[in-house]
């Protein structure tokens, strides 16, 4: 998450989904981000309440929280709610970032989770967010801690956006020294 952070704009505003006890979120704050964190843990949240605003609700049981607002980036780790995923590209402002990196297939083989259902399929995210501009994609097995996991950085390109080039603009692969 922190390598392309340098892709959001600054000062912008971020939404961590499922955002737990708010390792991303407190570090998207410390960064002069306005970030937006939701979850359905009152008691993990509740210390983020002086970083950012909180928004407690049970997204799989619930309504999203979150209709009609967009923001500068999107941000989803450990997480995975299908039904969601259409709705995070259309949150994001023209420019706007999404990162996104949750436990892929094969996962169920070394360990938890190892339900379907939290497991990305084999490029999964590139087909959930085929309409935004592919900045980073990665779906292996990650040393320490040992587990496969699946990230995506994508862009949502401005509407009145011209390509630097017929392939489209082009983003840098750097974020800030961390």
């Amino acid at each position: 998450m922190q390598r392309f952070a340098g892709l959001i704009k600054l000062g912008g505003t971020v939404l961590d989904v499922a955002c737990g006890s708010g390792r991303h979120l407190r570090w998207l704050a410390a960064q002069g981000f306005a970030v937006t964190g939701v979850d359905r843990d009152a008691a993990a949240v509740e210390p983020l309440r002086e970083q950012a605003e909180i928004i407690v609700a049970d997204i799989e049981a619930g309504p999203w929280p979150l209709d009609n607002r967009h923001f500068d980036a999107v941000v989803v780790t450990n997480y995975l709610w299908r039904p969601l995923l259409p709705k995070l590209a259309g949150m994001l402002n023209d420019g706007g970032v999404l990162v996104y990196e949750t436990f892929a297939d094969g996962q169920q083989h070394i360990g938890k989770p190892s339900r379907a259902d939290f497991l990305l399929r084999p490029g999964e995210l590139l087909v959930a967010f085929a309409g935004l501009r592919v900045v980073a994609f990665e779906d292996g097995f990650e040393a320490q801690p040992p587990r496969f996991v699946q990230r995506l950085v994508a862009v949502k390109a401005p509407a009145s956006a011209q390509p630097d080039s017929a392939e489209g603009p082009r983003y840098g692969l750097t974020g800030p020294a961390s």
